[in-house]
């Protein structure tokens, strides 16, 4: 059972733009951000490995569970990109470009879940 090659290879490109923005954040001389870029990190990294690991699924449940966890976690990559906005540690730029790849990935997520959904 694989989930679609696109959102793997979306989930992955994000996972890497997260990975350096986190660097990014981190490693500022001044303003340096930890707690939420790190929340950001696990959440925006784990949804590519959860599609990972639905792709060697165990069983149909198994695989849906993994991509359920993918939804979630994209779910909450969405309010840590939110905040790290509101509380201006990253630009308007920054912000839309993040969040608008981070709502295509759940798009996808959500037709692919809708779609387990209809096919119990």
């Amino acid at each position: 059972m694989k989930a679609e090659n696109t959102v793997s290879v979306k989930s992955e490109d994000f996972a890497l733009r997260i990975v350096k923005l986190y660097k990014y954040l981190t490693t500022r001389e001044n303003e340096r951000e930890f707690v939420m870029s790190k929340q950001l990190l696990r959440s925006g990294t784990s949804i590519g490995a959860n599609i990972a690991e639905a792709e060697f699924a165990i069983s149909k449940d198994d695989f849906k569970a993994k991509l359920y966890i993918s939804l979630k976690e994209c779910n909450e990559s969405r309010y840590w990109i939110r905040l790290l906005h509101k509380s201006e540690f990253i630009t308007d730029n920054e912000f839309q470009s993040l969040y608008e790849d981070c709502q295509e990935i759940l798009r996808i997520l959500i037709a692919i879940t809708k779609t387990l959904k209809v096919g119990k």
